[in-house]
């Protein structure tokens, strides 16, 4: 009798969920896959999913507190300049996160988030590297009016060129989001915008015009910090659902606009037959 009302509320509380359990395991629909992973639910060997936790979230903490921390200095805020006292971000908060949530994701067999994670670590890593005097990276660029080198023409052109780059490989991420989530696409159309932008500030900066990069800098660092507002937004939705806090908050579904990925492809391609 106990054990039957313990079973009754359990299967009560997996439909509040969206979960349906039956006599041996607990089945999850598509739509609540994708919100929890950011990836397109397909069969899978293995029960990876059931047996560790969702690595998500953690990696999206990392690039929140590191996006946040870098836009609110790029804008300024509270007298900020530079990002020497706090280049910590580039390579422990962001990176070793991102890193560790990348290898998980992997283990488990989330191609889109694993691939996403390692995007962002890598280019912390490496623009982390910009920010580190101590390896002067600019010395050779170096005039008696700019010992460093940073404020070169050449130096900061390369700098605006590689930015044009991780602009085209971000915009080529969020057109895969868009079989994901309104939210996961707004972050990575919002990040392509603000490498670009940013871009434009450095390329400014290469023809002296100090006046119009600011203002690029400034326009990079608001919309880098809408990036970490929707990156907040989207990991205290997929803790709520973790957690099992009955708190139903969108993502924007846009998976079901799409075929359904439930299925093995050998299966898909014997229908299209």
């Amino acid at each position: 009798m106990e054990n039957h009302q313990l079973n009754h509320s359990a299967n009560s509380h997996d439909e509040e969920k969206g979960l349906h359990r039956t006599e041996t395991t607990v089945t999850m629909p598509p739509e609540l896959f994708e919100k929890l992973y950011l990836t397109p639910k397909v069969p899978q060997m293995g029960d990876y999913n059931k047996r560790f936790a969702n690595p998500t979230p953690l990696g999206i903490v990392g690039f929140v507190i590191s996006t946040f921390t870098f836009a609110m200095v790029l804008m300024g805020w509270g007298g900020a300049v530079g990002t020497s006292p706090v280049v910590g971000m580039f390579f422990f908060v962001g990176p070793v996160l991102l890193l560790f949530s990348m290898v998980a994701e992997w283990i488990m067999g989330n191609f889109f988030p694993m691939m996403a994670m390692g995007l962002y670590a890598v280019f912390w890593l490496s623009f982390g590297m910009l920010q580190l005097p101590t390896l002067q990276l600019g010395q050779s660029y170096a005039t008696e009016a700019d010992p460093t080198g940073i404020m070169a023409p050449e130096y900061n052109a390369t700098i605006g060129i590689y930015l044009v780059v991780w602009g085209f490989a971000l915009f080529t991420f969020f057109l895969f989001t868009l079989k994901i989530n309104l939210t996961f696409a707004m972050i990575f159309a919002c990040a392509t915008s603000a490498v670009w932008t940013l871009s434009g500030a450095y390329f400014k900066l290469s023809l002296g015009n100090y006046e119009a990069a600011a203002t690029l800098q400034k326009t990079g660092g608001a919309l880098l910090f809408i990036v970490a507002t929707l990156g907040w937004y989207m990991c205290v939705v997929i803790m709520a659902g973790e957690m099992r806090i009955t708190v139903n908050l969108p993502l924007g579904d846009l998976s079901r606009f799409w075929p359904n990925t439930d299925i093995d492809l050998a299966e898909a391609a014997a229908k299209r037959d």
